[in-house]
C-alpha cells in the first residue's frame, strides 16, 4: 500500500484531512504536516537553500516526495530528474509540471548525472549502516566524473541523553548503531509495514564514505543535530 503517496495525493486533490503519522521503535509518534511537503522555496530551511544552489548540470532529486526541490530547480532553468519509488508520489510531481520523473528503485535506475540530491535525512534511504556501503557503491554508478552527492544527515545520540548526573547515554544494547531505527507510516487508516531508516553522524558518514572513494566536506551545520555534507569522487 502506497500510504505516503496516497496522503500526497490526497492533498494535492483538496481532500485531506489529517497529516501523516510515523511511529518509531523508541516509542515516539511524530506528525508530518502534508503541506510542509508542498512548501516552496521561501519556507525551505536555510540548509536545504544551501543546498540547491550548489546543484550543477544534471541532477537527479533523489526521493523526490511531492517534488518541491525539483521543481525549484525547474524554475531555475537546471536540468533535473525526480525518482521516487512511491507510485502515489511520482504521480503527484507530475501534476506539479515536474518535466522529468521517474517511479523506480534506486538500484534498478541506471542514468548519469553531475549531482544526486538527498535532503530531508537523505541517509535515510539507506536503511542500516550494514546496507550503507552497497548504497554508497550505487549512488557512484550513477555519477559523472567529478560528481557530487549532496546529502543531508542528521544525528539523534541526543535522543539518548541518560537523566543520570553523569551525562552519558542510554543506548539499547540489541542495536548496531544508534541511529538505525524502525518505523512505520499511517495515514488515515492506511499503515505500512514496518521499515528500516537511518539516521547518521557526520563521522560515521565520512568515515564510511572514505572507505568507498569519496572525499567528503562538511557545508553546513544546521539548527537540528542536522548537516549538509558534499561527498566527490576522490
Amino acid at each position: 500500500m502506497d500510504v505516503f503517496g496516497n496522503a500526497l495525493l490526497d492533498y494535492w486533490n483538496g481532500i485531506a484531512t489529517e497529516n501523516i503519522l510515523t511511529h518509531s521503535n523508541l516509542g515516539d509518534t511524530d506528525e508530518i504536516p502534508l503541506d510542509y511537503l508542498f512548501r516552496d522555496y521561501k519556507q525551505m530551511p536555510a540548509l536545504e537553500k544551501k543546498a540547491l544552489s550548489l546543484c550543477k548540470g544534471t541532477i537527479l532529486d533523489l526521493g523526490a516526495g511531492a517534488g518541491s526541490h525539483s521543481l525549484y530547480l525547474q524554475k531555475q532553468q537546471k536540468s533535473v530528474t525526480a525518482l521516487d519509488l512511491s507510485k502515489g508520489a511520482a504521480e503527484v510531481c507530475k501534476l506539479r509540471g515536474i518535466k522529468t520523473v521517474i517511479c523506480e528503485d534506486l538500484f534498478d535506475h541506471k542514468l548519469k548525472y553531475n549531482t544526486i540530491l538527498l535532503l530531508m535525512n537523505g541517509t535515510g534511504l539507506a536503511g542500516t549502516l550494514k546496507n550503507l556501503g552497497p548504497f554508497l557503491e550505487q549512488l557512484k554508478k550513477l555519477l559523472n566524473p567529478n560528481g557530487c552527492i549532496l546529502v543531508e544527515g542528521t544525528d539523534i545520540l541526543y535522543m539518548f541523553e541518560s537523566d543520570e548526573e553523569d551525562g552519558g547515554y542510554w543506548i539499547p544494547d540489541q542495536v548496531d548503531y544508534y541511529g538505525e531505527l524502525r518505523f512505520t507510516m499511517q495515514y488515515k487508516d492506511q499503515k505500512t509495514a514496518e521499515f528500516p531508516w537511518l539516521y547518521l553522524d557526520y563521522n560515521t558518514l565520512a568515515r564510511a564514505a572514505q572507505y568507498h572513494g569519496f572525499e567528503t566536506n562538511l557545508v553546513l551545520e544546521g539548527p537540528q543535530d542536522n548537516y549538509l555534507a558534499k561527498l566527490s569522487l576522490s
